[in-house]
């Protein structure tokens, strides 16, 4: 039998770069204790929302045409309210991404003369299309939906003043976004989503609040919705769906935002009412079940790159000894050829197309080439080991997933390893 070290050597890692994160390793045995201890206890949150609501073997059978009655697909959205502790959710393979599901939680609760606010700065660079903030048809703004936001100050914390000038009568509708997308702010924590919606409903109870929740499932023990949250919004390729779900997104919350969601996605009359889940039930459901151990996997991930580009001097954020608040780890470089060697390392250690090399390229719904790494089971999936960036200033690469904390320990060794052939890092 080979050695451990011989297979990393098999698989490109050179001795120097195995031996750098071996010692980097060695240093986060209680980090790596404390995220099991929040995995153990969200996996027994998710088997008792499984078992209060008698998942049976019926509700991993699938479904067709209208889907009428569909016991596993209106079981699971159960499932979910429980998990996440509201009182009703969407969960479908028809929500092709966490832009549509957010697009629909918008689109169902704003009407024209309605205004959005963002009191966390500018929103992930896709929703900029959904909102109209750059042109694009069947944007909120040609619906009559105006946008508004309050940026963060400058050591990311929340600009009250100004938040409470922006909101105003028209305000119907406040998006919280958790997780930085292509920003270097901090993530939010929950607590902190907490202390913001308690402020804004102090100002306006009936005003809806909003968390995009992408990449922050299972990641702490409680959800935004323990702490106010109306809605919350994710996608099933992320954390939640655990790396099985192959497609999907959710909604979750009260239940006339939830309903009013389903609307939009089906049509006013149906809502929840149809939609057939084709075979996917045992899939959205395994993938829920596993969901909390590979959040842990992707978090050990994320915490070790912190910890080995930081010792080298680079920019990350969470820094290595930051709490951690989503599964996304940037690295800046402040230089193109960093990013892109990242991304090249993390796709040769994926197990689907490792031999592809990934290149810049101008995707939609971005306003600049973006280089993304994706070797994955599932296309897309950003639980699954996966790196990205939109090729500008200041040139950061943001890190995420790996369904086992063994493959994305390999990502991160072979980003490590791309890096010092090019120069870019010396050992």
């Amino acid at each position: 039998m080979k050695h451990l070290n011989e297979m990393y050597q098999e698989l490109g890692i050179s001795e120097t770069v195995l031996a750098y994160g071996n010692q980097i390793e060695a240093q986060l045995k209680e980090r790596f204790e404390a995220i099991d201890q929040t995995a153990e206890y969200n996996q027994l949150k998710v088997i008792h929302a499984m078992q209060k609501h008698k998942v049976s073997e019926a509700c991993l059978s699938a479904s067709t045409g209208y889907g009428y009655n569909d016991l596993g697909r209106d079981t699971l959205e159960a499932v979910y309210a429980e998990a996440f502790h509201t009182e009703a959710a969407l969960v479908r393979p028809q929500i092709a991404c966490g832009t549509h599901a957010l697009t629909l939680a918008l689109s169902g609760n704003l009407r024209p003369g309605d205004e959005l606010l963002s009191p966390v700065g500018k929103p992930y660079d896709t929703l900029e299309e959904v909102i109209g903030i750059r042109p694009s048809r069947g944007s909120l703004k040609e619906y009559g939906v105006t946008y508004r936001q309050v940026d963060l100050l400058p050591d990311g914390s929340f600009d009250f003043e100004n938040i409470k000038k922006a909101i105003n009568e028209k305000t119907k509708l406040v998006e919280i976004q958790r997780s930085k997308g292509y920003l270097t702010r901090p993530t939010l924590s929950v607590a902190q989503i907490g202390e913001l919606i308690r402020f804004i409903k102090g100002i306006k109870p009936d005003v809806i609040c909003m968390v995009d929740n992408c990449y922050g499932e299972f990641v702490e023990t409680i959800e935004p919705t323990d702490v106010g949250a109306d809605l919350i919004v994710g996608s099933l390729i992320k954390n939640p769906g655990g790396g099985l779900a192959p497609i999907g997104g959710y909604i979750a919350g009260k239940q006339e935002y939830v309903e009013n969601a389903a609307y939009r996605l089906t049509s006013p009359g149906l809502g929840k009412e149809v939609g057939a889940t084709l075979g996917v039930n045992a899939a959205f459901y395994q993938g829920f079940f596993l969901a909390p151990t590979v959040v842990a996997g992707a978090l050990k991930g994320a915490v070790f790159a912190a910890n080995i580009y930081e010792s080298l001097g680079f920019d990350v954020v969470p820094n290595s000894k930051e709490s951690r608040h989503d599964i996304i780890q940037a690295v800046t470089f402040h230089d193109p050829e960093g990013v892109i060697a990242f991304c090249k390392g993390i796709q040769a250690a994926a197990p689907v197309d490792s031999y592809v090399d990934p290149e810049p390229w101008a995707m939609p719904g971005y306003d600049s080439d973006v280089i993304m790494a994706a070797g994955a089971f599932i296309q897309g999936s950003s639980i699954e080991l996966s790196a990205d960036g939109p090729i500008k200033p200041p040139y950061t690469v943001y890190f995420q997933g790996g369904l086992t904390w063994n493959h994305a320990k390999l990502g991160i060794l072979m980003s490590l390893e791309k890096l010092v052939n090019k120069g870019i890092v010396v050992l």
